[in-house]
C-alpha cells in the first residue's frame, strides 16, 4: 500500500490518504483511498491526458464505486472523458 499526502479538504487537511486498491482500464486509473484520521473514502480517477477528479464516497458503496465510478461521481465533478458515455448516446429523446 501507498500513501497519499497534502489533500485539503472543506473541512480540514487531510494528509494521510493510505492507497487500497488501484486498477487501469480503458485509458482510465482508478484509485481508492481511505484516510484513518478523518475516516472519509475517497475514488480518484484519472484519464489518459491527466485529466482527473476525485470524489468522496460512503465506505459501504467504496468497492462498488471504485468498480463504477461515472456512477458514484457527482456531475460536477467529472473532468475526465468516460468511454462508455461518449460512445453511447444515454439521453431521452422526445
Amino acid at each position: 500500500m501507498s500513501t497519499r499526502l497534502g489533500i485539503d479538504t472543506e473541512a480540514a487537511t487531510v494528509t494521510d490518504w493510505t492507497e487500497l486498491a488501484s486498477r487501469e482500464n480503458d485509458g482510465l486509473a482508478i484509485g481508492l483511498f481511505w484516510s484513518k484520521t478523518s475516516g472519509r473514502v475517497k475514488v480518484d480517477v484519472i484519464d489518459h491526458l491527466e485529466q482527473s477528479f476525485d470524489f468522496d464516497v460512503d465506505p459501504g458503496d467504496a468497492l462498488s464505486a471504485f468498480y463504477h465510478p461515472f456512477a458514484y461521481a457527482p456531475d460536477d465533478s467529472r473532468g475526465c472523458a468516460d468511454p462508455a458515455r461518449d460512445s453511447l448516446d444515454l439521453q431521452p429523446h422526445n
